[in-house]
């Protein structure tokens, strides 16, 4: 199994530039004063990482080739990845939705790999990464052989929809549920795919970065503080 001609680059080349961040949370327009206004960096995602991985990374990427190559419908490892990345000592399978399933499943079950427990779902909002703008990242855990491994998936705002990981991880019920109430990714046959913390009437999903700052007016000490957005603003 050797990777394609255009497979993992140097991770020591610069990674993908998807925008700019400007002031300490990025937040523009609202009137909220927190943050330093005149901090401007650019937002980069880590590129593809070349080989050899390190530690145990190696073996686990060849292993997962090697059983997908043999499984009911084979498929080839680097048609499954969009990139593989280690980054921070840390090793993440970037996967394209339509292989998902097959991906968790054979992490699952090979004896070699046996990643049994799924450690929940957390979602991202990329608003500048355009057609990738919501991120769904799966923590897995091998107990067997006590090892780390992270699934990453992206899909667009204008198709948000995700196979579920239910039948195969059942403790991403919850975690799902979460990550559709907060972001608004569709997880496809969960089955009950229902807001978990807000009322099931709230527009909107509040941990994207395009949510507005609205809020309440807070009692502090005889004190009335405005909501966010309608705070003072001083440029």
């Amino acid at each position: 199994m050797t990777p394609p001609d255009d497979g993992p680059t140097r991770d020591d080349a610069p990674g993908e530039v998807i925008g700019v961040r400007r002031g300490l949370f990025g937040v523009r327009g609202s009137g909220d004063t927190s943050g330093y206004g005149r901090l401007i960096r650019p937002i980069t995602l880590p590129g593809s990482t070349p080989r050899p991985y390190g530690g145990y990374f190696d073996e686990v990427v060849d292993t997962l080739g090697q059983a997908l190559e043999k499984a009911d419908t084979p498929v080839e490892i680097f048609d499954a990845l969009e990139k593989i990345v280690v980054y921070r000592e840390e090793l993440t399978l970037h996967v394209f939705p339509a292989h998902l399933q097959v991906i968790a499943q054979t992490l699952r079950d090979d004896p070699k790999l046996r990643f049994e427990l799924c450690l929940g779902v957390s979602g991202v909002h990329y608003p500048d990464e355009t057609g990738r703008e919501l991120h769904a990242v799966y923590p897995l855990m091998s107990i067997t052989h006590n090892r780390r491994v992270r699934l990453e998936v992206a899909v667009s705002d204008a198709d948000p929809h995700i196979p579920s990981l239910h039948a195969i991880y059942p403790t991403t019920d919850w975690h799902e549920r979460e990550t559709y109430d907060f972001f608004g990714i569709v997880f496809d046959g969960h089955p009950s795919l229902t807001r978990i913390e807000m009322p099931d009437d709230w527009a909107g999903h509040p941990q994207r970065k395009d949510y507005p700052l609205g809020g309440i007016p807070v009692e502090f000490k005889g004190a009335r503080i405005p909501p966010p957005d309608q705070r003072r603003s001083y440029n």
